[in-house]
């Protein structure tokens, strides 16, 4: 599956954001799906992930209750809704999918990540 990130952007702190991902492919429902990010000088960390069906969520602890993910199978997206953004979310971000069919915790850590998308930077100001 191939992905295109897009919606980052810059924001003030406390605003909102929404970044989307494009997938290609007839077979995107079979794939679980995670957002990472990566800030300058760090690691890439994860944000958050979802099930195939859309029915399980995952999320790092520094983002539970600001970030929403979601998907459309219908229309190949996954969505990243971001609130009460702060200064220490600005990053890159990139959205991934697991290996077809892999359960929601896969995509959880890199290391089961077998695609990625281009990345998306989102700054937020102080």
């Amino acid at each position: 599956v191939q992905l295109q990130a897009s919606g980052g952007g810059l924001v003030q702190a406390g605003g909102s954001l929404r970044l989307n991902c494009a997938a290609s492919g007839r077979t995107f429902s079979s794939y679980a799906m995670g957002w990472f990010r990566q800030a300058p000088g760090k690691e890439r960390e994860f944000v958050a992930a979802i099930s195939w069906s859309g029915g399980s969520t995952w999320y790092a602890d520094s983002v539970k209750g600001r970030l929403t993910i979601s998907r459309d199978n219908a229309k190949n997206t996954v969505h990243l809704q971001m609130n009460s953004l702060k200064p220490e979310d600005t990053a890159v971000y990139y959205c991934a999918a697991g290996a077809r069919d892999a359960p929601i915790v896969a995509v959880t850590t890199p290391t089961g990540i077998h695609s990625w998308g281009q990345g998306t930077q989102l700054t937020v100001s102080s």
